[in-house]
């Protein structure tokens, strides 16, 4: 569990924290009244894609509404804090607009990734389930991470114990990780209610559009400053 970077934002992070308000204001507000009716309402369903089924929502919409859904307070919490921790100095190196891009990009990515698994390898029953979460468009954000900071000491809690671990570790161990489970189980009833596979989608693009605006100059970059020995509910695919 991550805990901070220790590195502090330039600038306010106000498009992180408004995508974490957002988050909380559609949890609290539009899904606990009715969770199970809002979860089938407002995610994104593969099987609308193929035109196996009809969604509530036409998929040109709901892979934008799932982004902002959540099936529990473990996975709205859990989500947030890997969003906290990893997503303010990827919007200062990135600047706000693109950095809003990276994550709504990396939220299409994630959905369209799991769908193309679900759709391929996945029974038609595997494509019914509704898929909602933050954590695709978030990978993008770990991805992007993972090639600005990779020296950055996170700050983690394994077990009982409060470890700094580099970041390049902690996110190489995270997206591998993603990989195995997702090896294991390409379905929700196979990899524990988890679209791993969407993980992976977003964590790639993030890696890429990263890549991309290091080596156009563009994104602000803060390894020299930051980067070199640093210390101190309803059965769903959750997202």
């Amino acid at each position: 569990m991550p805990l901070t970077d220790g590195m502090p934002p330039r600038r306010f992070p106000i498009v992180t924290t408004l995508i974490i308000v957002a988050n909380l204001i559609v949890w609290i507000f539009y899904e606990l009244p009715h969770l199970d009716s809002s979860v089938a309402h407002s995610s994104f369903y593969a099987c609308d894609v193929s035109g196996s089924c009809n969604a509530p929502l036409p998929w040109q919409v709901s892979w934008f509404t799932a982004m902002f859904m959540h099936a529990s307070w473990s996975h709205i919490l859990g989500n947030m804090l890997f969003l906290a921790v990893f997503g303010k100095n990827v919007e200062d190196a990135f600047g706000r607009v693109r950095y809003l891009l990276l994550y709504l990009a990396g939220g299409f990515a994630a959905a369209a990734t799991q769908t193309a698994v679900t759709l391929l390898a996945g029974t038609a029953a595997d494509a019914t389930v509704p898929m909602l979460g933050a954590s695709g468009a978030i990978a993008a954000v770990l991805g992007a991470y993972w090639i600005l900071y990779p020296n950055a000491r996170i700050l983690t809690l394994v077990f009982v114990f409060f470890v700094h671990v580099r970041a390049s570790i902690f996110l190489g161990l995270w997206f591998l990780y993603q990989l195995l489970e997702a090896n294991f189980g390409l379905t929700s009833a196979a990899s524990g209610g988890t679209a791993f596979f969407a993980h992976i989608g977003g964590f790639v693009l993030g890696v890429i559009a990263a890549f991309v605006l290091v080596r156009s100059g563009r994104q602000e970059d803060r390894r020299a400053e930051y980067g070199r020995g640093y210390g101190a509910g309803p059965i769903t695919q959750n997202m």
